[in-house]
């Protein structure tokens, strides 16, 4: 096939069972297929999977690899022009996919893409996820199109135009296939929440852009798997964070020295923030960000792994790439 839609499950069944039919339906008479891969649910997915959906092909991996590492093993499996990673909580209207294809089709130097995402709650806002394409600031916070903090816009045609962006949402995220092996695919250690960010960062890096496809919108429940107010999702955030600064910001700023001081200024930031948990009592919060500091700082000189290769300029018009990552970095 040309597009291998795959769903990365984990315990959330119930979401499989609503959209899952209309994400088959919209792909029909396309060169598109779906694919399933269960991080080794425990709620009976692999079951409904079976019962409901014979005819979807299931990946069954033996135990909760994360988003980072589920996929990593999914796609070595998938044979495609194009990987659609999508969240099972994403409900996908007619004609959605065919916008990303085309545009993938139409510009060989995009590595990614992703749609306009809608909140599924109130259709016609951005979610909070991914919006309408992502950018970060200069100490490293991700923010987007459509959402700054956690307040989102009403969609009002204001992003219709094509965009590139630093990054898109890994709910519904669209990579060329070689870009993706190119890159190693996702940072292992990441498991969950900024490893896209991550990626698409490095594939600018290595000379591919990331754009933000208007014509395509999806829609999107958020928190599927982890709530916002889980506190080892604020740890994976806050830890996968400085990970992602440490890898990629020395060769977006063109010196190390540059990216330690910004990074010792982040952490210090994290700092207040954890202060800010403890005196509002938000204990299981405030351990959060230390324990996140903690294995930051037993990562942070061990990343070169098989998973998460090194970026580098080679072969590249260094000064495109560096001044095109500052403008969107504001570094």
């Amino acid at each position: 096939m040309k597009t291998a839609v795959v769903i990365l499950n984990y315990n959330t069944k119930d979401y499989l069972e609503k959209f899952l039919p209309g994400i088959l339906s919209s792909i029909e008479g396309m060169d598109a297929g779906v694919i399933v891969a269960d991080n080794a649910s425990t709620d009976g997915s692999p079951r409904l999977m079976n019962e409901r959906f014979p005819d979807v092909p299931l990946i069954l991996l033996d135990k909760n690899y994360g988003f980072t590492g589920g996929y990593n093993r999914a796609l070595e499996k998938v044979q495609a022009e194009y990987f659609l990673l999508l969240n099972s909580d994403v409900e996908v209207p007619e004609g959605w996919l065919s916008p990303l294809v085309e545009w993938m089709d139409s510009h060989p130097e995009c590595g990614a893409c992703g749609p306009k995402l809608l909140s599924w709650y109130d259709r016609e806002s951005f979610e909070y996820a991914g919006a309408a394409g992502g950018l970060i600031d200069r100490y490293g916070y991700p923010y987007c199109r459509g959402r700054i903090l956690r307040k989102t816009e009403k969609d009002e045609g204001q992003y219709d135009n094509p965009a590139q962006v630093l990054w898109a949402s890994g709910a519904c995220l669209m990579v060329r296939s070689s870009a993706w092996k190119a890159m190693g695919g996702l940072d292992k250690r990441f498991f969950a929440h900024m490893e896209e960010i991550d990626l698409c960062w490095r594939m600018q890096l290595e000379g591919w852009s990331v754009w933000n496809v208007p014509a395509s919108k999806v829609y999107h429940v958020g928190g599927g798997t982890l709530p916002k107010t889980s506190p080892f999702k604020l740890r994976l955030n806050f830890r996968n964070n400085l990970l992602m600064l440490q890898k990629n910001l020395p060769a977006s700023l063109g010196s190390t020295s540059k990216a330690r001081r910004r990074i010792f200024i982040r952490m210090t930031l994290d700092g207040v923030s954890a202060i800010l948990y403890l005196l509002t009592f938000r204990w299981s919060c405030f351990k959060a960000v230390i324990q996140a500091h903690k294995e930051y700082r037993a990562l942070r000189d061990r990343w070169a792994v098989v998973d998460a290769p090194a970026p580098s300029l080679h072969g590249l018009s260094s000064g495109c790439i560096l001044l095109g990552s500052r403008q969107k970095l504001g570094l």
